[in-house]
């Protein structure tokens, strides 16, 4: 399941309460696209956000939905006492795998990074993936730590930062020195879709996207073109979706654009976020509207 596409769709909300209608017909879009895994309460998806009844419909939705794709449920929080709570609930309603960011609100170091991992991974009966998201963690993986987490049991697959594949060499030497560090089994996926192209170019096993969790088709052909070895016509098709790249940089994420997108295309009704996250509005909203008229993303 740690190969090809996986999306990461959003958890809708409706007036402060999940919306498992608007749920359904994401995950229907999925299903209907064949995408290769569906990561369910990722960022996108509002895993910090999630009491643990939320946290147990939608792992239990998203299970039922998924037509046989292998499901991935976010299991983070601040605690490791939660994060173990997390992977049982989620784990019981039968996902394939869980996904784990280091969340924390003071700064951890690498030491309690790793016992964080030691002690989930050894409690585990589904494969996991390490979640490197800096921009919402305040944590960077060391070579040093993947090397160590990597090695631990039911570690499958890590899902990178795409920045380094911004530059062509330097995506490819980072790819290659993880490559060097840790099993060949461990599956390493790129992240931060305006590199995803970059990172199947240079020889990442997976792509997890957020373009996908709405638009799975639009990446899908991105990826196929890649192995296909049209990687130049995939640069340039993902060239021209700068303008949504753009937006996912001035919103500071993915979320408030997918967010947004789900409510124009009548997919969610109004703002689909739970308080105070809000959608875009006035002249972003304005230029996602155009913009989807425009690209035609499907």
């Amino acid at each position: 399941m740690f190969t090809g596409l996986c999306a990461f769709p959003l958890t809708p909300f409706k007036d402060e309460q999940f919306d498992p209608v608007a749920f359904a017909r994401i995950i229907n879009n999925l299903t209907d696209a064949k995408v290769d895994a569906i990561c369910a309460m990722g960022s996108t998806g509002l895993y910090p956000y999630l009491n643990n009844d939320e946290r147990r419909t939608v792992a239990e939705n998203a299970v039922a939905l998924a037509d046989g794709i292998p499901v991935m449920a976010g299991i983070g929080a601040l605690r490791t006492r939660d994060v173990l709570h997390n992977a049982d609930i989620v784990q019981r309603a039968g996902v394939n795998a869980v996904l784990l960011a280091p969340m924390s609100y003071h700064h951890l170091h690498d030491e309690e990074v790793y016992a964080l991992y030691e002690k989930v991974t050894a409690n585990l009966s589904v494969p996991l993936c390490v979640y490197e998201n800096p921009n919402a963690t305040n944590f960077t993986f060391s070579d040093e730590l993947y090397q160590a987490i990597s090695r631990l049991p039911n570690v499958a697959a890590v899902k990178i930062p795409g920045m380094p594949f911004g530059d062509k060499v330097q995506g490819e030497q980072r790819l290659a020195r993880l490559r060097e560090l840790v099993p060949d089994s461990l599956s390493i996926g790129v992240s931060a879709d305006k590199f995803g192209v970059a990172g199947m170019r240079a020889g990442c096993d997976a792509w997890h996207s957020v373009l996908a969790g709405l638009f799975p088709k639009t990446v899908q052909c991105l990826i196929q073109a890649v192995r296909d070895g049209q990687g130049e016509s995939a640069a340039m098709a993902s060239d021209r979706l700068s303008p949504i790249w753009q937006l996912f940089v001035q919103s500071k994420g993915g979320l408030r654009v997918m967010a947004t997108a789900a409510d124009i295309l009548g997919v969610c009704e109004g703002n689909c976020l739970p308080h105070p996250l809000k959608p875009l509005t006035g002249p972003a909203r304005q230029e996602l509207e155009a913009q989807l008229t425009s690209l035609q993303l499907d």
